[in-house]
């Protein structure tokens, strides 16, 4: 995983750069995910842990909002970039080798992140703002 200052989000293939945003048989489950970095402190926290939060491979850490725990929910970041909640981002096998008990610490209330399709592309930047739009 590499942390960058800004991406690319499109209609055909999620976040530029990763393989597992492209369109994929319909519906468009997983084009983005995202994970609150609030959420990710607070499973650290409960470890008593410091694991950068690239480390749960979500394509977008989200600071000062509290992201919706429900599908349908449209999300605007930046000037352009529209996203729709689609399901939660379950926490697989691999947390529980980067650490254990890392995926029971993602598990409740949505902690592990969510996913989401591209309803209107552009670019992001860390700092731009993200607001919930419905």
């Amino acid at each position: 995983m590499e942390v960058i200052d800004r991406a690319r989000i499109s209609f055909a293939g999620g976040v530029e750069g990763d393989f597992r945003g492209g369109l994929k048989g319909a519906p468009y489950k997983r084009q983005v995910s995202l994970i609150e970095a609030g959420d990710w402190a607070a499973a650290m926290a409960e470890l008593g842990l410091d694991i950068p939060w690239q480390e749960r491979r979500a394509n977008l850490l989200v600071a000062d909002l509290d992201l919706p725990q429900r599908a349908g929910v449209r999300i605007a970041i930046g000037d352009d970039v529209i996203l729709e909640t689609t399901i939660e981002t379950d926490p697989c096998q691999r947390m529980e080798a980067i650490a254990p008990g890392l995926q029971a610490a993602l598990t409740p209330d949505w902690r592990g992140g969510l996913c989401a399709f591209v309803v209107a592309e552009g670019e992001v930047r860390v700092g731009d703002s993200i607001r919930i739009l419905t």
